[in-house]
C-alpha cells in the first residue's frame, strides 16, 4: 500500500463539509422517492476503507474517489485523488492504475506521468480522457493508450485567457468536453466557465463571485463545480456554493435551471426544489440531468422540464446497497451515465468506493 501526505488545496471546503458532517443538516430529513421504475444501487469496486490496491471488486481499495467517467464499453475511470493517480475499472469490477504515480508533474505514459489533485475527468467519442489537474492549474488529456500531455495551463495559477500554454486556472474544478473537440472548464475560484478550442482559452460566462444571471462575464457563479452538455450544446453547471443548478447557453447566457440558492432538501419543478451543495453532474442522452448532491448524500434526477427527484439516497450517511430509496451514500461527489440513462456510476467519495445504479 502506497502512503501519500494529501495537501487539500480548498481547506474551507473540507472544513465545511466536516462541520456539517459532524453537525447534520438544519434542513429537513428527505423522505424515499415515489419511483415507478426499479432502482438498485451496487458496490462496483472498493474495499470501503482508505488505500491503494488494485484488485477485483471489494479486494481494491482507493483513497479520494472523487470522479467517474465511463468510455463506451462500460470501463470506469476514476479520479483517485489522494493517491494521485487516475485508475480504471472494467465491467467486472477489475481495477487497475492506468495512469499516474507520486503527487507532481509530469507528461508520459501511463505510471510514469505525474498529477497533483486530480479532480474531475471526462471523455470524449474517441476515448481521450480530459482530467482536471487541480493543483497544477491544469487541464491533462490521457490517450487510450495512457499517453499524457497537457491540453491547458501555464501551471500558474490565474486568470488569464489566450493560447492554452499561456492561458492560467486558479483551482479548476469540472470539465466537459463536445463532439466538435471543444473542452469546458468549471474554474472554481475564478467563478467562470472557460472553454478551449482550437488550442486557445477563453472565458464564456462568469468571473466574479454572486448569483446573478446574465450573458458572459455578467453573470456571476459561487464556487461551480462540475459541468456537462446536453445534446444541443447547452451547459448545465453544479454552483455549489449557489446550491443551484445553471444552465449556460453556446452564447454563454446563463439561467438557474434548479435550486432556490438555500442549501436544504426538496424535490419540485425548477426553483421549487432545493440541494444541499450540489458537485457532480452528467446528462444522459434524453437529458435527463443527474447529480452527486453531496450533502444529501443522494443522486439526484433532473429531467429536461427542470422536474427534480430522488433518484437513489436514504439521506442518512452509510455504505449500503440495496433499492434506491433505501440505499446510502457519503458524500458522493462525481457522477457519469450511460447514453440510455439505465446506468448511473457514482464517486462515493467518503466511502472510498465506485458505485453502480441500475435503473429498469
Amino acid at each position: 500500500m502506497k502512503t501519500l501526505k494529501w495537501n487539500n488545496p480548498m481547506p474551507f471546503i473540507m472544513a465545511a463539509s466536516m462541520m456539517v458532517y459532524s453537525c447534520g443538516k438544519s434542513s429537513t430529513k428527505p423522505t424515499p422517492p415515489v419511483t415507478t421504475t426499479t432502482v438498485t444501487v451496487t458496490t462496483l469496486a472498493g474495499s470501503g476503507t482508505a488505500g491503494f490496491t488494485n484488485g477485483t471488486g471489494t479486494a481494491a481499495s482507493f483513497d479520494g474517489v472523487w470522479s467517474v467517467g465511463a468510455d463506451a464499453s462500460g470501463n470506469v475511470f476514476v479520479a483517485d485523488q489522494a493517491n494521485q493517480v487516475i485508475r480504471k475499472v472494467t465491467t467486472g469490477g477489475v481495477v487497475t492504475t492506468f495512469a499516474g504515480s507520486v503527487a507532481g508533474y509530469l507528461d508520459g505514459t501511463g505510471t510514469a506521468a505525474e498529477f497533483d489533485n486530480p479532480h474531475e475527468l471526462a471523455l470524449d467519442n474517441a476515448g481521450n480522457i480530459y482530467v482536471v489537474d487541480q493543483s497544477n492549474q491544469m487541464i491533462r488529456e490521457i490517450t487510450p493508450a495512457g499517453v499524457v500531455t497537457t491540453f491547458a495551463g501555464s501551471g500558474l495559477q490565474g486568470f488569464q485567457d489566450g493560447p492554452a500554454a499561456t492561458a492560467s486556472f486558479s483551482f479548476p474544478s469540472g470539465v466537459a468536453v463536445d463532439g466538435s473537440g471543444n473542452v469546458y472548464v468549471a474554474d472554481y475560484q475564478n467563478n467562470a466557465i472557460r472553454k478551449i478550442s482550437g488550442g486557445v482559452v477563453s472565458t464564456l460566462a462568469g468571473g466574479t463571485q454572486g448569483s446573478a444571471d446574465g450573458t458572459g462575464t455578467a453573470a456571476q457563479f459561487n464556487q461551480p463545480d462540475d459541468i456537462a452538455l446536453d445534446n444541443t450544446g447547452n451547459l448545465y453547471v453544479t454552483d455549489w456554493a449557489n446550491h443551484e443548478i445553471r444552465k449556460v447557453t453556446p452564447a454563454g447566457v446563463v439561467t438557474t435551471f434548479a435550486g432556490n440558492g438555500t442549501g436544504g432538501f426538496a424535490n419540485g419543478k425548477g426553483t421549487a426544489a432545493m440541494f444541499n451543495h450540489p458537485w457532480g453532474i452528467a446528462i444522459d442522452s434524453k437529458n435527463n440531468i443527474y447529480v452527486g448532491d453531496e450533502y444529501n448524500n443522494m443522486i439526484r434526477k433532473i429531467t429536461s422540464d427542470g422536474t427534480v427527484t430522488t433518484l437513489a439516497g436514504s439521506g442518512t450517511q452509510g455504505l449500503k446497497d440495496g433499492s434506491g430509496a433505501s440505499a446510502s451514500f457519503n458524500a458522493p461527489l462525481g457522477v457519469a451515465v450511460n447514453a440510455a440513462g439505465s446506468i448511473v456510476y457514482v464517486a462515493d467519495w467518503q466511502n472510498n468506493v465506485v458505485r453502480v445504479i441500475t435503473i429498469k
